[in-house]
């Protein structure tokens, strides 16, 4: 017998396991614009400015990549830019800057709650913030204003 706990019992609905796996692509979909506005605004921030030098650096991938996906994000409204120019964050772009930096603080916040390490909760805050529904993300800041 195995000591992990019982996964609760449940049965497959195909509908079910579909809307779940559906709910997760589109968040991955929607990750790389909140990571890149972010990115931008953090950049701006401390730097002043962003530029896409900057941006392949702290993502660790090529200029050209960052070329293509900024250039995508002009494209949704969430950026503008120029040719060897900095990058700034349209108005749709700051609201979706400020919305993630909230749910970043609150899972961080969650995390930090229950006992885990501030760099843990950091490097998985940065994950969750992206899949994390608006109900658990309530939930997470009731946890955490009781605790407070």
């Amino acid at each position: 017998m195995s000591d992990q706990p019982a996964r609760p019992n449940r049965v497959l609905d195909p509908t079910q396991v579909a809307a779940a796996f559906n709910h997760v692509r589109d968040a991955h979909q929607t990750e790389v614009a909140e990571d890149y506005v972010e990115l931008v605004s953090d950049l701006i921030e401390a730097k002043g400015e962003a530029r896409s030098v900057d941006l392949a650096e702290c993502l660790g991938i090529s200029p050209a990549t960052v070329n293509k996906t900024v250039a995508r994000l002009q494209r949704d409204g969430y950026l503008t830019a120029e040719r060897y120019r900095s990058i700034f964050l349209t108005d749709k772009g700051e609201a979706l800057a400020a919305a993630m930096r909230e749910r970043h603080r609150i899972v961080y916040d969650f995390l930090r709650a229950i006992g885990v390490s501030a760099d843990t909760a950091e490097l998985d805050a940065e994950g969750l913030e992206h899949h994390v529904s608006d109900e658990t993300l309530a939930c997470f800041q009731s946890i955490i204003r009781r605790g407070a």
